[in-house]
């Protein structure tokens, strides 16, 4: 983490990360492509996800998350910054000659050796089946169907914990202190998502919030009755409805989860 002078009030509480873990700054051309902006709308240009657009240009890495390179080893090359994501990025160079880039996980150091094989040793950055990681391991990027690619666990500092295995399944605590049922045969890396400082952070000033493409959010009882639930009225008033968002979803305790299908391979909810 580095702190700065309060040369401005919007200096005076600003942090961010130093960068010092960086091995290079320009990514690997292969790897990249550019990113439109979608300004958080859909495919019928109906806004979405609010308060979004503007922000620095990206360019997206394209992220191993399958690790399907199965019993071919690699080595750590660089360790590079992505913008579209919290953790941090590893150049891998695989033996065969091939590039890709894979989440840093804490431990990993450059020309250290990588491995995605069930007979792979249980290090940082190695990627194996449930079935032969051992209970109690820290693990992330964790698959949820079989080749999938890891879906679970992929931002700064995460790590999910096998707690136990039954049958065919495997009971892994989430982050978010759930458990959950995942196939044995799914795969996951070793370790914990690196960067940890990233959640010390400290914004500073509206500003940096426009360069990473956040907008200011207005609040629903400045806006008309037209655009918001809680627009209107003489004075500031909600007009007697209960805290909602736009669409009128409630805005406290509302579960918005709509998937019985899966809730049987959830073991412990989230929110007891």
């Amino acid at each position: 983490m580095k702190t700065y002078n309060p040369t401005s009030p919007g200096r005076r509480s600003q942090s961010g990360l130093d960068f010092s873990d960086l091995s290079k700054k320009k990514p690997e051309k292969g790897l990249i492509a550019s990113l439109n902006r979608t300004g958080g709308r859909n495919n019928a240009g109906y806004i979405t996800t609010a308060w979004r657009g503007g922000g620095a240009k990206r360019q997206y890495r394209f992220v191993d998350f399958k690790r399907d390179k199965i019993g071919i080893p690699g080595t750590v090359a660089a360790f590079e910054y992505d913008p579209n994501r919290s953790a941090r990025i590893a150049l891998i160079n695989y033996i065969d000659g091939e590039k890709r880039y894979m989440l840093a996980p804490v431990g990993l150091k450059v020309g250290d050796k990588v491995l995605a094989a069930d007979n792979a040793e249980i290090a940082p950055g190695n990627v194996l089946s449930l079935r032969n990681i051992p209970v109690g391991t820290a693990i992330h990027n964790i698959e949820i169907k079989l080749n999938g690619g890891g879906k679970l666990v992929r931002s700064a500092g995460g790590a999910a914990q096998i707690m136990a295995k039954e049958g065919e399944y495997a009971q892994v605590r989430m982050p978010s202190a759930e458990v959950r049922l995942i196939h044995m045969d799914c795969r996951a890396t070793i370790g914990q998502v690196g960067n940890l400082d990233h959640e010390n952070v400290s914004i500073g000033k509206a500003g940096r919030s426009r360069h990473m493409g956040i907008k200011p959010h207005v609040r629903g009882m400045a806006m008309n009755p037209v655009d918001h639930p809680h627009g209107g009225g003489e004075g500031r008033s909600k007009g007697g409805n209960h805290p909602s968002s736009a669409t009128m979803v409630p805005a406290k305790g509302y579960k918005t989860r709509n998937n019985k299908r899966t809730n049987k391979f959830i073991v412990k909810d989230r929110r007891k």
